[in-house]
């Protein structure tokens, strides 16, 4: 019987030619990809997990691929259904890498340099204090943020005081923060697929600003990775469990070495505008998760 998967992949910047590719390519293995799999318009009766009339749970796997469009339902669907079928990424690491304190931490445990870090309680606001004049400068992080959403560096005590009944006011049960780095406003975005090296490109943050993410005004330029970034990336990567990462890296310029600044597990393929300027790693990346894509479906047949 034929090998069946269902997908839900972002459509913005691209994305729903690389989901044609993705399909194609598949079709070409007797794989039959069920697009367009948004859990949150599914509904689960009995034990099954069923969307516009597929019982997702009996697929043979589900890749999911969208940060944009997440919503609470969505993935605590996602987490059941992690239980039943394979699924890339698997629930377990992709919700570790959404969270920027649980990563940091495994990552710290491994071996791996990430930024000196802080978790308190909320009420512990003295306790930041004390961090704030040990650090000279940090960064506040909500812990489940993407794309520089929410990072705001705090320079000062009297910043700090601004701050906190600002995020007293969001009902925050704890504070995140991480010691701000000495680097030169640029990073280093390695992608990995399947425990190998996809291709690395550069980031470097806007005007003003020193968050590199492209969401938050940076802008992306070509950039080779050495061995040593290369060999931090999938590492870290491998820490994490995830099948599919992508993984900042900037240089702290005051210890003189590069640091995992996070891990992704939705990373973006380059867009068409991006192409133009020479990210020509999409097919490569293609290729690489069919692979995956492949094995993974044999091995639950077997």
């Amino acid at each position: 019987m034929k090998r069946k998967i269902g997908m839900w992949l972002y459509k913005n910047g691209g994305g729903e030619e690389i989901a044609n590719k993705i399909i194609k390519k598949l079709k070409e293995r007797d794989i039959e990809t069920l697009n367009d799999i948004n859990l949150r318009n599914a509904v689960v009766q009995d034990k099954h997990i069923i969307h516009n009339g597929v019982f997702v749970d009996e697929l043979d796997l589900f890749f999911s691929y969208n940060a944009g469009e997440q919503t609470q339902y969505q993935m605590y669907i996602y987490q059941a259904l992690n239980r039943i079928i394979p699924t890339i990424n698997n629930y377990d690491a992709f919700s570790l890498t959404e969270d920027k304190f649980q990563t940091n931490f495994l990552l710290k445990h491994h071996g791996i340099n990430t930024p000196d870090f802080e978790l308190c309680h909320r009420d512990d606001t003295h306790y930041l204090k004390e961090i704030i004049q040990k650090w000279d400068k940090m960064v506040y992080k909500p812990t489940d943020g993407w794309g520089g959403i929410g990072l705001t560096k705090i320079e000062d005590e009297a910043m700090l005081d601004v701050l906190l009944p600002f995020l007293n006011q969001m009902d925050l049960r704890y504070f995140y923060v991480e010691k701000f780095i000495d680097y030169d406003k640029t990073d280093f975005r390695v992608d990995v697929v399947d425990g190998k090296f996809v291709a690395c490109y550069g980031r470097k943050a806007g005007k003003g600003d020193w968050r590199t993410n492209v969401t938050s005004g940076g802008s992306v330029f070509l950039r080779e990775a050495n061995d040593e970034v290369v060999d931090l990336a999938l590492k870290a990567a491998k820490i994490c469990g995830l099948d599919i990462a992508g993984v900042d890296i900037i240089y702290d310029r005051e210890k003189e070495e590069y640091v995992v600044l996070e891990v992704n597990g939705i990373p973006a393929f380059a867009t068409p505008e991006q192409e133009k300027l020479g990210l020509d790693f999409n097919d490569k990346k293609i290729d690489l998760i069919v692979d995956l894509i492949d094995r993974k479906t044999k091995n639950r047949r077997q």
